[in-house]
């Protein structure tokens, strides 16, 4: 049975494992996505830190799963369906998954982005991905991936950054009309791409429902850890209800991390 559509907002955390994960709830991350920096811009983790992560979260907040480039065909579906075989029993399931737009033009992308979505569980939204340094990722404009994703019956665009190491945040002169754009097409937008504290906001302004992160609430940057008060930071300049979840936990001793046998990734 599938769960009812999310409601995605607040402030989006990325996370390397079990240990950052709740490091980012009890900060108050509204959403954990699990991602492996080192493996790219929207880089996949493991089945296994996926696995641990889902059981750190334990339901207090939905997860996502970062999938790759969809240029990489069925692998960025198998990155969700290698986590969920993963899971242990009683564990929620990734609310949503995504896989970037490099490499592709708007054609083959809309082709791209059916067969990932078609792949999925029907518990598990695919989220669109827009680059606002598009011509580094060889992908399209986020303007004419708007209009793609609108017409692929999308819920939800994330609006990100290709190359990290560049200097600039996806909060440029584009973004309000990206944003608008979206929104008028009822879809809810994420924004990321190396955002900091001052940059909140104004992308809260611009209409943003979600603000996603990394660098900015680690110690160490991309690479680097999460820190709680680092992101309690992030999440008190997002405005908005109070995000209760329940209680958290103040150390991951206190949290069921299961042992997951390693598995081939492909």
């Amino acid at each position: 049975m599938s769960r009812p559509v999310a409601r995605w907002t607040g402030l989006l955390v990325s996370v390397r494992d079990a240990v950052e994960a709740v490091d980012a709830v009890a900060g108050g991350a509204a959403i954990v996505d699990v991602k492996e920096p080192l493996n790219g811009p929207l880089g996949a983790a493991s089945a296994r830190v996926a696995a641990a992560v889902a059981a750190a979260v334990g339901g207090r907040v939905p997860w996502t799963l970062a999938c790759g480039e969809l240029a990489r065909g069925a692998d960025a579906a198998a990155v969700v369906h290698r986590a969920l075989a993963a899971l242990p029993g009683g564990v929620d399931r990734p609310a949503a998954a995504k896989a970037g737009p490099a490499g592709l033009a708007a054609t083959a992308w809309r082709s791209a982005f059916a067969i990932f979505a078609s792949a999925l569980p029907p518990d598990v939204e695919a989220i669109a991905v827009a680059y606002a340094d598009w011509r580094k990722a060889a992908a399209p404009t986020p303007c004419d991936l708007v209009a793609a994703a609108a017409d692929a019956g999308c819920r939800t665009l994330l609006i990100d950054t290709f190359d990290k190491s560049a200097t600039g945040t996806a909060a440029g002169a584009d973004l309000p009309a990206s944003i608008a754009a979206a929104r008028a097409a009822g879809m809810a937008v994420a924004v990321a791409g190396r955002l900091d504290r001052a940059d909140v906001p104004g992308v809260i302004a611009f209409g943003a429902d979600v603000v996603a992160v990394r660098s900015a609430a680690c110690h160490g940057g991309r690479l680097g850890r999460v820190d709680r008060a680092l992101v309690a930071a992030l999440a008190a300049a997002i405005p908005g209800p109070g995000k209760d979840g329940g209680p958290v936990p103040a150390t991951l001793d206190q949290v069921f991390v299961p042992t997951v046998p390693e598995r081939p990734e492909r």
